[in-house]
């Protein structure tokens, strides 16, 4: 029988398993990964009794609580992949759009941790929606699909995959002697809801607080967060089974437990959108090699999480990564600002889904600082969420989608309006992002300072569009069903 490069690097290990062994461990890692889970909505936060986070607190109390954690990209694919390879979108090519093609020129940690000897998996949501095996992926890029255990939903719309029993099956595979890494992905709080899923679960939505985006005693919109809140709940309550399931086989302190979200909540402003509320992450991560009880202000892009789990493996990180570990400000045992060059982020977008003519995206990028958030509308003629005779792709149909639509007022041109090429808000007064200080005198120094940082930046990164060559992106493929695509529509007329 001949034996694969992994099945001997397994016996290996298992061979050199003994006390020594024993007591030098390689760390093992959970990544927890809710699909539309938005900042600021968990108990760690300060967000109220109106959603419950307790495994999501849990990990903050015991471990540390990042206040500034960021996708590049707020959209499922675009972060995943941004995630997996350790690289901005605007540097994976097609993988910068949503229901892209997912390239396989650059490693993603979880092969290689697997070459390193991890025994690897999923469950539920890895990377997607999109194409991976045209990208020249075998399996989805997020490991081995562990998802064959079914749960009765409590509420419709909710996933019937058990992600705590199909963690729990993933460890009883594990090869004897072997470190683990596991991605635990929910399909909550994607939508759709149940309907009055909140009210059934006891919820008042007179305690929620809905962004200064929307009007502010809106039952309606509160309602529809209060069904969001169930299933953000769900997803807690999976990552809480993991936890105690560690527990029970004596791993929690050995294992690096990483729980966040690829954007914000599928709200109007929000998902799919470059404000504030739309690439701001929840994050929290436990180990027992580090002090507890912190939070911590730097700045966290997920790209740094790919480089942050290979150098606690002790494996080489690929030079393809562009993200930078933060294993050091977790292991620093300060709280607040640790390291003070993590003072920037830059996020953009190109496609996100169709309802444009020709397939066309709404291209942005911006830049935030600790108080400002630059944005640039390379189109301001186009519409950001979404042609309105195509019904604002860009944006979940949702009851709040609606009600706002009826409106046609200020919360309508906040969602749904077309946006001047430059915008600039200071996000330490204004986190909702709605007073645009881009054409007032006093900020022209600054405005102009944070475009042309953004743009040297964007260069270095070697973004097509910041070198002159955006049409590169109107060349990549869309996989997704063509139904809300302008031509679809088009032909919809004509019945």
């Amino acid at each position: 029988m001949t034996l694969t490069r992994r099945q001997i690097l397994l016996s290996s290990l298992a061979v050199a398993a003994g006390p020594v062994a024993a007591q030098q461990r390689r760390p093992n890692i959970l990544f927890c990964i809710a699909d539309d889970w938005g900042w600021p909505h968990a108990g760690a936060y300060g967000a109220g009794d109106w959603v419950k986070t307790p495994a999501f607190d849990r990990l903050a109390r015991e471990g540390v609580l990042f206040t500034n954690a960021f996708t590049s990209n707020p959209k499922c694919s675009p972060c995943r992949a941004t995630i997996l390879t350790g690289r901005n979108t605007w540097q994976l090519e097609e993988a910068i759009n949503h229901f892209g093609v997912f390239p396989h020129k650059w490693k993603v940690f979880p092969e290689v941790l697997e070459d390193a000897g991890y025994h690897v998996g999923f469950t539920g949501k890895g990377w997607g929606p999109g194409d991976y095996e045209a990208g020249g992926f075998d399996r989805n890029p997020a490991g081995p699909e562990f998802s064959k255990i079914k749960l009765d939903p409590p509420y419709r719309f909710i996933s019937p995959t058990d992600y705590a029993a199909n963690f729990a099956d993933f460890l009883s595979k594990r090869p004897s002697g072997a470190p683990f890494s596991f991605w635990l992905g929910g399909h909550e709080p994607h939508r759709a809801y149940e309907d009055g899923a909140g009210e059934k679960a006891g919820k008042d939505w007179r305690k929620v607080e809905v962004p200064k985006f929307y009007a502010q005693n809106d039952e309606t919109i509160k309602r529809d967060m209060t069904d969001y809140a169930v299933e953000a709940e769900h997803f807690d309550s999976h990552v809480g089974k993991a936890l105690k399931k560690l527990e029970e086989i004596g791993e929690l302190d050995n294992t690096l437990v990483v729980m966040t979200s690829d954007h914000g909540m599928p709200f109007p402003r929000v998902k799919g959108q470059i404000y504030e509320m739309g690439f701001h992450l929840p994050m929290a991560v436990r180990w027992g090699g580090m002090q507890g009880g912190r939070k911590i202000d730097d700045f966290i892009n997920v790209r740094d999480l790919m480089p942050t789990f290979l150098e606690l493996a002790g494996v080489p990180i690929p030079n393809t990564v562009t993200g930078k570990s933060f294993l050091g400000v977790l292991k620093s045992n300060k709280s607040g600002t640790v390291d003070s060059t993590r003072n920037r982020m830059i996020v953009g977008k190109e496609r996100h889904d169709l309802g444009r003519p020709d397939d066309a995206g709404y291209p942005v990028r911006a830049i935030r600082t600790p108080d400002f958030l630059y944005v640039r509308n390379y189109e301001p003629d186009a519409w950001p969420a979404g042609n309105p005779e195509t019904g604002y792709r860009n944006v979940d149909d949702s009851p709040t989608k609606g009600k706002i639509l009826g409106s046609f007022n200020e919360w309508y041109r906040l969602s749904f309006g077309k946006r001047p090429a430059e915008e600039l808000y200071n996000v330490s007064e204004d986190p909702a992002c709605v007073n645009n200080l881009a054409d007032k005198p006093e900020f022209f120094q600054m405005k102009t300072q944070l475009r042309d940082e953004m743009q040297k930046t964007l260069e270095a990164e070697g973004d097509p569009r910041a070198l002159g060559h955006e049409e590169v992106f109107e060349t990549y493929r869309y996989t997704g069903r063509r139904t809300h695509s302008y031509e679809s529509w088009l032909e919809n007329q004509k019945q």
